[in-house]
């Protein structure tokens, strides 16, 4: 007896779960909520062209989240002190628009200069890398008469 009541204690239990999974369908709730960010660069390069030794420039990098949840912005690293990234913390909405400003400082340096800007996030690829380039101008020595 013990075991007919166990029975269809089990079968009662398997049916009770089958059906709430079906109600959950029918109203059009989602089964996995959690989404996916992508993050998207309108560029991913940039050359500031020629500048004078001394100069600080800056450009703005533009992206989109073409993903399905919001996408965060957890960290942005230069290769060089020269080159500082600034960005907002704040989650970005599926279609929604962000950016990433880039000031480099060309103090210092002259000839062709390479930065490498990386930045990571939660979106389904973890780190994306932008670059910037420029060619820096030494001061013309002074002449003497």
């Amino acid at each position: 007896m013990k075991n007919v009541a166990f029975s269809f204690l089990i079968i009662f239990l398997i049916f009770s779960a089958c059906n709430s999974n079906t109600a959950d369908n029918q109203t059009g709730h989602a089964q996995d909520t959690t989404g996916t960010p992508r993050i998207e660069f309108q560029e991913k390069k940039f050359d500031f062209g020629k500048l004078n030794r001394g100069e600080s420039v800056s450009h703005t990098f533009t992206f989109t989240n073409t993903g399905n949840a919001d996408l965060v912005i957890t960290n942005a690293n230069a290769s060089c002190g020269c080159t500082v990234p600034k960005y907002s913390k704040e989650p970005i909405s599926p279609g929604e628009q962000g950016s990433i400003e880039i000031v480099f400082n060309s103090s210092g340096f002259r000839g062709n200069q390479y930065k490498t800007i990386r930045v990571y996030s939660n979106a389904k690829t973890r780190s994306k890398k932008l670059k910037i380039a420029a060619f820096v101008k030494a001061p013309e020595p002074v002449k003497t008469n």
